[in-house]
């Protein structure tokens, strides 16, 4: 009996051990049937708009959709996939004509910007585009200093460089700096947008710069006696870097008009496209050209549609005698610009040492690279081995750094001038510059080196984009300034300002 039962037993354990190695075989195929087929989606929960929504991930950013580990998935992997310097293989594959078109534009170029610095110190040729600007680890003349400054501190909002670390002046580069919508330094969504709204504007055009005008916006003196109010808590919010003062707005964004309202896409990604003009709109007649595609006549007047509010508004036309009388001699601007800017005396500063010192309540500059490494040297626990700042277009890091400061900032009196034409215009002291570089050794190199041609004062015709009524005393402002208009027009001599409110 004893002998039967162990018997039963050896079989029974040798039929499992037969049958476990015929389950070991089929496993691999189970197991092989159930693997995971991954993709870009399963980490980065995006969602594109209609018009992209069948671009796979890997055509823009390149990296392997496949790829099991974040390593191996983001080998060459383009973060930002609309700079510049890849646009043709990505934006360019399907907007081939909008982007041909955008290279020669001002957006893309700065050329006007970056070549009325450069000549006011000595240049003696325009550049085509600010990557023109030659690099200069050396500095043996005063256009070298322009050229480094330019780089490294002037050009901080275009389309190769994704702006400071502030939470409003981050930006994506490229077609997507306008067109990819950014929120407190990151993506709203990876959707693009076709129409910006004036928030993606202000990323870049912030601080005393048009733009930040038309909503009212006057930025705060770097000093921390003027960067009020004052907080319980500490500093107030600085999105754009600095505080700002409101004050009145456009009456055009007090009516709803967004930006691209009146400066459309063929405008701003054009090549030499005219730009609006006030008397295109409110001066306007039955059989004129239409400037914009959201205007449209209506029994003999205009109308104009928001992009962005879809808000109808009648454009009003001009009807006061004085616009017949001076409009061939005085820009619209001069009697109907509510404030300007006027920040007079621009000193620019390259220093080579960390002796930060005498800057301590001037810490807060607009520059994030600034203010790290300014309150890094003074207040922390660390100190950097030199002091840097990077390349805009490039992103390199170059030894030495951009400090700012001003003479006066105001914005009461607007300052009216001459242009080339011969109008009177509001003028702006842009190229009042001052620029001194002290080496590594604490030698002095230059000493508020200024302009060595140019205009009087540094004075350079503007639009400031504070529009409203003229008022009853719109007289005074042109009364002394028509006395201009007697003389031979001589840009260096004749251009001298008349600050009547």
């Amino acid at each position: 009996m004893i002998l039967r039962i162990l018997f039963c037993i050896l079989i029974i354990c040798t039929g499992c051990s037969r049958d476990e190695p015929q389950e070991q075989k089929q496993q691999p195929a189970t197991v092989a049937a159930a693997v995971h087929a991954y993709s870009c989606l399963d980490c980065h929960q995006v969602e594109l708009d209609s018009l992209h929504a069948g671009i796979i991930c890997t055509d823009c950013h390149n990296g392997s959709a496949s790829a099991s580990s974040k390593e191996a998935a983001h080998t060459n992997l383009q973060k930002q996939p609309a700079h510049p310097l890849l646009l043709e293989r990505t934006c360019g594959t399907c907007h081939e004509k909008q982007l041909g078109n955008a290279w020669k534009s001002l957006h893309f170029t700065l050329k006007k910007e970056i070549n009325a610095v450069r000549r006011a110190f000595g240049a003696d040729q325009d550049l085509a585009s600010l990557v023109d600007i030659a690099q200069q680890e050396e500095i043996g003349s005063p256009l070298d200093l322009v050229d480094d400054m330019l780089r490294r501190r002037c050009l901080r909002c275009h389309l190769y460089y994704s702006g400071d670390n502030y939470p409003e002046t981050r930006h994506a580069t490229g077609c997507a700096a306008c067109h990819m919508e950014f929120a407190q330094g990151k993506p709203v969504s990876h959707a693009f947008i076709k129409s910006p709204p004036d928030s993606q504007c202000l990323h870049c055009h912030y601080g005393n710069f048009v733009g930040a005008d038309y909503v009212g916006r006057f930025e705060h003196d770097y000093h921390w006696d003027y960067r009020t109010p004052y907080t319980k808590t500490g500093e107030p919010p600085r999105p754009y870097g600095v505080e700002y003062h409101q004050l009145s707005r456009d009456v055009h964004s007090q009516a709803g008009l967004s930006c691209i309202d009146c400066h459309s896409g063929t405008e701003l990604m054009g090549n030499d496209v005219k730009a609006i003009t006030c008397a295109g709109c409110h001066q306007w007649q039955l059989g004129d050209k239409i400037q914009l595609d959201n205007l449209k006549d209506e029994s003999g007047s205009l109308t104009l549609t928001g992009r962005l509010s879809g808000k109808r508004l009648k454009v009003p036309q001009l009807r006061h005698p004085a616009h017949a009388t001076y409009r061939n001699k005085a820009d619209c601007t001069v009697c109907h610009a509510q404030w300007a800017f006027t920040d007079e005396g621009t000193h620019l500063f390259r220093i080579d040492t960390d002796e930060f010192t005498p800057w301590a309540a001037l810490y807060v500059q607009e520059s994030s690279e600034v203010e790290d490494q300014v309150t890094t040297s003074l207040y922390g626990n660390d100190t950097y081995e030199y002091v840097f700042m990077s390349d805009k277009i490039t992103g390199e890091l170059y030894s030495g750094i951009w400090m700012k400061g001003y003479e006066m900032r105001r914005w009461e009196f607007p300052i009216i001038c001459r242009d080339e034409q011969g109008m009177l215009r509001i003028c702006r002291p842009l190229l009042d510059l001052h620029l001194t570089f002290v080496n590594e050794n604490e030698e002095l190199v230059f000493d508020a080196l200024a302009p060595d041609s140019g205009p009087a004062m540094g004075l350079v015709p503007y639009t400031p984009h504070t529009i409203g009524k003229a008022g009853a005393f719109f007289k005074d402002r042109l009364k002394e300034n028509l006395e201009l208009l007697k003389e031979p027009l001589n840009m260096e001599k004749n251009q001298l300002p008349n600050k009547n409110p």
